[in-house]
This record gives C-alpha cells, sequence and structure tokens, in this order.
C-alpha cells in the first residue's frame, strides 16, 4: 500500500512546536509524548535496520516505529496481531455489533474524568448485556462480549461510546447446552437501554460520593453533591442512544469488521486531503444524513485540528480493549472450548506459526520479500536512534519505513 501524501505526522513537525507553545501549561504529558512519539515514527530518529536481497542485492533502509497506540502508522500492524489471536476464539454462530453511546451531558464530564468515565462506561454496558442475556426470559444464557472504546465522532468531535461485537447465543446456566439467539437480534434494545442507564447512573454517583470525579471550568461547580445530583437529574428522563446491528455474515465479515474498529486511532492519515497555514481539511461522514450526501470534507484551523486529534489521548495504562462474559480473559480458554463442543464442532488444536517459525530460524530475516525479485530479505546493518546508516539503498530502491522495532 503506498504511503499517504499527507500525513498526522508531516502536520506535527509543521506545526506542532507553534501548537505547543500556544497551549502551554494546558498539554498533558501524554499528550506531548504522543505528538513527540508520531513525530518520529520510521524516521532515522529512532533508528533502524539496513536489509539486502539474498538474490539480487537490492538494499533497503527500514526505519523503526513508535509503537503508540494513537499513531495511525502503526496500527496495521497492530491490528495483524490482533486478529490472527481473536480469530481462534470465533464460534461458527451469527455475530451480533451492538453500540453504547454517552450523552452529551456525560460526555462533556467524560473528557475531564476520562479513566474513571470510561471504564464505567464498559463496566455498565458489560453487566448490562450480561444481566439480560442471562434473564430466562430472554435468552439465558452467559454470553462472550468483545468491548472497543471509541471517543470521536468523525469529526474529531468528543463522542465516547462502545463498540460490542456479541456471538449470537452463549452457554446455559448449569453449562449443559448451547442457547441460541433469535436470527434478527441478540437482545431487545428496549429492554437494555432503561438498565444500562440505570447502571451507569448509579456508578456514577459513586464515582462522586468517593471523590473519583474531578471539574473545572463551567463544571467546577459539579463539586457539590447538591449540584451534581440536579446536573444527573434530567439524565434519569431521557432516552440513551443504544444501537443493536443484525447478524454479520460470517467469521470472515466478524473480522473484516474487526479490523476496521479494533485497533483504531481518531482519524486515519488517508482522510487527510491537505494542510497549511490556514487549516486542515479531511474528510468525514455526517451520519445524520443517508447516501452519497454524508461524505463531506471539512476544514479546522490547524491548531483545532491538533486540539482534536489529542483530545483522543487515552490516559496511559488504560486498556480500550475488553473482554467479558465467555471471552474474559481467566477462563476464555475453556469455555471457547466448552461452547465447540456443545456446538458439535472439533475444537481448534494450535498449529504452529510458520512466521514466527521462520524468525526463530532466521532472526536477522525481513518478513517481507524482496520487492524486485521476491527473495529473501536479510539484514546487514542496525542502526541506532538519531543516526544514519552506514550502508546506502541501491539507486532503484527507496527509503521503507516498516515496523521492525
Amino acid at each position: 500500500m503506498s504511503r499517504p501524501a499527507l500525513e498526522i505526522a508531516d502536520i506535527f513537525r509543521d506545526h506542532g512546536a507553534a501548537w505547543r507553545k500556544a497551549n502551554a501549561g494546558h498539554v498533558s504529558l501524554g499528550q506531548l509524548k504522543v505528538m513527540s512519539a508520531i513525530e518520529s515514527c520510521r524516521t532515522a530518529a529512532l533508528g533502524g535496520h539496513v536489509a539486502r536481497c539474498e538474490d539480487c542485492a537490492h538494499t533497503v533502509i527500514a526505519y523503526n516505529s513508535c509503537r503508540n497506540r494513537h499513531c495511525p502508522k502503526c496500527q496495521g500492524a497492530a491490528a495483524t496481531e490482533w486478529l490472527a489471536a481473536r480469530e481462534a476464539d470465533l464460534l461458527p454462530v451469527p455475530y451480533f455489533h451492538v453500540v453504547f453511546t454517552l450523552p452529551a451531558a456525560i460526555a462533556d464530564i467524560a473528557y475531564q474524568n476520562k479513566a474513571v468515565i470510561y471504564d464505567i462506561l464498559f463496566t455498565a454496558s458489560a453487566e448490562t448485556m450480561i444481566t439480560i442475556a442471562a434473564d430466562p426470559k430472554h435468552l439465558g444464557a452467559r454470553i462472550g462480549i468483545t468491548s472497543v472504546l471509541h471517543t470521536w465522532g468523525s469529526a474529531l468531535t468528543h463522542h465516547p461510546h462502545v463498540h460490542m461485537i456479541v456471538p449470537g447465543g452463549g452457554i446455559s446456566a448449569d453449562g449443559s447446552r448451547w442457547v441460541s439467539c433469535r436470527p434478527d437480534f441478540v437482545l431487545p434494545v428496549p429492554v437494555l437501554s432503561p438498565l444500562f442507564r440505570g447502571l451507569f447512573l448509579a456508578k456514577l454517583r459513586a464515582a462522586h460520593q468517593a471523590g473519583r470525579l474531578k471539574f473545572f471550568g463551567v463544571h467546577a461547580h459539579l463539586d457539590d453533591p447538591r449540584a451534581f445530583k440536579a446536573y444527573l437529574s434530567p439524565l434519569r428522563k431521557i432516552k440513551w442512544v443504544l444501537y443493536a446491528k443484525r447478524s454479520f455474515g460470517g467469521p470472515k465479515a466478524v473480522l473484516a469488521y474487526l479490523s476496521r474498529y479494533t485497533p483504531r486511532v481518531a482519524i486515519s492519515n488517508r482522510r487527510l486531503i491537505s494542510a497549511d497555514q490556514t487549516g486542515v481539511t479531511f474528510r468525514w461522514k455526517d451520519y445524520r444524513i443517508e447516501g452519497p450526501g454524508r461524505y463531506q470534507t471539512m476544514k479546522l484551523s490547524t491548531h483545532e485540528f491538533i486540539r482534536r486529534f489529542l483530545m483522543h489521548v487515552l490516559p496511559r495504562g488504560f486498556h480500550r480493549i475488553r473482554h467479558y462474559g465467555l471471552l474474559a480473559s481467566g477462563n476464555r480458554a475453556a469455555n471457547i472450548a466448552r461452547a465447540r463442543e456443545l456446538l458439535a464442532v472439533p475444537d481448534r488444536s494450535e498449529q504452529p506459526d510458520m512466521s514466527e517459525a521462520a524468525a526463530i530460524d532466521e532472526p536477522h530475516m525481513l518478513p517481507r520479500p524482496c520487492p524486485c525479485c521476491g527473495g529473501r530479505m536479510f539484514i546487514i546493518e542496525t542502526f541506532a536512534r538519531g543516526c544514519e546508516p552506514q550502508h546506502r539503498p541501491t539507486r532503484a530502491a527507496a527509503t521503507i519505513s516498516i515496523d521492525t522495532s
């Protein structure tokens, strides 16, 4: 795949210093680290390797990647690794897509309390699904959930919501059989929505009482318990948005979906159109419009674009992909094996990864073949951060940037 003509890294390198100076004292250390990582990604600043084809002597430079989870260029390799692990968990059943979204009033205070409120969003949505699924009136089974947090809308606004991938059924309470859901939906949205609202608000009030929420600026008065109670009061009466999509076309469709929604950042490089002193222009999707008209372009001032991008930097150590129920890490393997047994399908025996075996046998070989003849590419030099390689690429070769860190 060719390199995009414009990247987030280009915008940061050209305008980042001015933005940091203009916003000094209002930028978190985490945001500064993300900017630095993206600016340095796949450049000589991080070092790299020189590789040469054993057949035609084609030589290329491969710079190391930053591997920061907010970097648009580093998500391809992350997606490949993550999807390989998830493929082993897929069952031969329909899968459903469920989305839990926070009201705007909660999103406003979530930005000042990311770790706490995003965590509540995860736990309240998962508890909602697991509770209703366990009810014999609906499914009467233990289900599995993969949840992915997104904090953005297509225009880079703050829009926290959780995407769930849910198998169409679960294991009965006594573990004796697989219980399939209806073919058109996994669980009824009208039942899920009020329970989610109640669970979320209860957990939010508990966090406030425990002193875990902090408020600044126009929301500073919400430190007072009575003011906070009044702020939440209207939210108990409105309908909270919950979306459930019909099942996917099969396991391959699930993997294709996961590849788009899991290791993802607020905006990809390929949505960028142009950037100059007057602003950044990019493509976005207006979901309120049906048809081709929903695909539009937007131009923001450069400083506003950077602000919106960095708005979505997650707290250090915060996990944005989580698994619940049958897919919870502790018992996942046993639950998947039991589900396969109940569905009368063979359990997948672990097959050796040939690419990993090759890497062990040939620790100095690049995973990609020679672009000229398809031969094996061997590393002939490793150079440190901030250094330039002694070997130079062949005239026909272009300097490449791959995930070799």
